[in-house]
């Protein structure tokens, strides 16, 4: 297994395999003193229908694990990795389908415990699809395979204890909000099974996983326009605003496109500088336009200081992706790809010259957007 976690109860802690005691740090040399962690996000997991169908084993089975074997090893060499999963895992009963309602097999679950996944965010415009029934079901399909969600809550008691992951020796506070449910409400009774948007809250929140001292706090937000390749202004006050209530980290999906990413000069967390992605894209779906069909995965090394209690983003790099549709091996699948051609060992066969096209396409579009501020 690539990690085990425990839950305790209170604020939700998790403690992850390699955790140290540091009773006696004053013995430590300085050479040991550093620590590191590597952190990997994705954007918007999404499963339409077509993704389903050709997922199908039988009608009772699913194998979603091919769509994602070219970049397993990005995922699961990762101490920790994240994605926004886009759809409700409701049951066949409730009716296998994608847009405009998402509800997917459980074995799409598998498959992101197999290539690597720890953290899902699970509070999105997608998160009521299948009401309230969708949402516990989701989040106790997740449970059963030690996936951990952020932003859908069964319970208030679950609501308000706020998540807290030990992994490498460091304490990461992690929250999840998003802009709304596509018009749709929960009742005020059930108000705390979705995280939505609300400075209030959100400034809450911060203050009070402040208070179990973490070494970051990071905060995913699902929110902007949907298909614009820039930040609303909209987006640019909330992320400066939740840097100064304290978050350290902050990431976002939402436009099925990429945006450009941003470091910000902040008053409060232990980030002397905030960092925050504005949207992944689509790390798979089935939207085959430019620039929707292209996503990033984001890797973030962040070091720190055990004997100077300092801490800072020691590498940062993105590897751009390019979703496949079509033909492998004489069957119609999906396939997430590289699109910087170098990290492939070979370019597969089954890319005719127009994929070719696309895929490098792709990787120079998301390089133009990664490189504006």
């Amino acid at each position: 297994m690539k990690k085990i976690f425990l839950i305790i109860i209170s604020v939700a802690f998790l403690f992850l395999q390699g955790s140290q005691n540091y009773s006696n740090q004053n013995l430590i040399q300085s050479e040991d003193s550093i620590r590191v962690i590597k952190l990997t996000f994705v954007g918007d997991i999404m499963c339409h229908t077509p993704q389903i169908e050709l997922a199908k084993i039988n009608s009772d089975s699913f194998d979603f694990r091919p769509y994602f074997s070219e970049v397993k090893k990005y995922l699961y060499e990762s101490d920790l990795t994240f994605g926004n999963l886009e759809t409700v895992i409701a049951g066949k009963s409730k009716v296998y389908s994608g847009y405009p309602l998402f509800n997917s097999p459980e074995n799409l679950l598998d498959a992101l415990k197999d290539v690597g996944f720890d953290i899902l965010f699970t509070s999105n415009n997608h998160s009521l699809d299948r009401g309230i029934d969708g949402i516990v079901s989701t989040i106790q399909q997740l449970k059963k395979r030690n996936l951990i969600n952020v932003g859908t809550y069964i319970s208030e008691k679950e609501r308000e204890s706020l998540l807290i992951i030990e992994s490498n020796d460091f304490r990461l506070g992690v929250l999840s909000y998003t802009y709304g449910l596509n018009g749709n409400y929960l009742p005020k009774t059930k108000s705390y099974m979705i995280n939505l948007i609300d400075t209030n809250l959100v400034k809450n929140d911060i203050s009070k996983i402040h208070k179990y001292n973490p070494d970051l706090v990071l905060v995913y937000f699902h929110f902007g326009e949907e298909y614009s390749r820039t930040p609303s202004n909209y987006q640019k006050i909330l992320v400066e605003k939740t840097f100064n209530y304290g978050a350290d980290i902050i990431i976002g999906s939402h436009p099925h496109v990429i945006q450009p990413k941003d470091f910000y000069e902040k008053r409060n967390g232990k980030l002397k500088q905030g960092f925050v992605a504005y949207s992944l894209g689509n790390f798979i779906s089935n939207q085959r336009w430019r620039y929707s069909d292209a996503g990033t995965i984001l890797n973030l090394k962040i070091a720190k200081n055990i004997t100077k209690d300092s801490i800072w983003v020691d590498k940062l790099n993105f590897i751009p992706t390019w979703v496949y549709k079509g033909k492998i091996n004489g069957s119609n699948s999906f396939k997430i790809l590289p699109s910087d051609t170098t990290l492939l060992s070979i370019i597969p066969k089954y890319l005719s010259k127009a994929d070719k096209q696309k895929l490098i396409e792709s990787y120079y579009d998301t390089i133009e957007i990664l490189s504006k501020k």
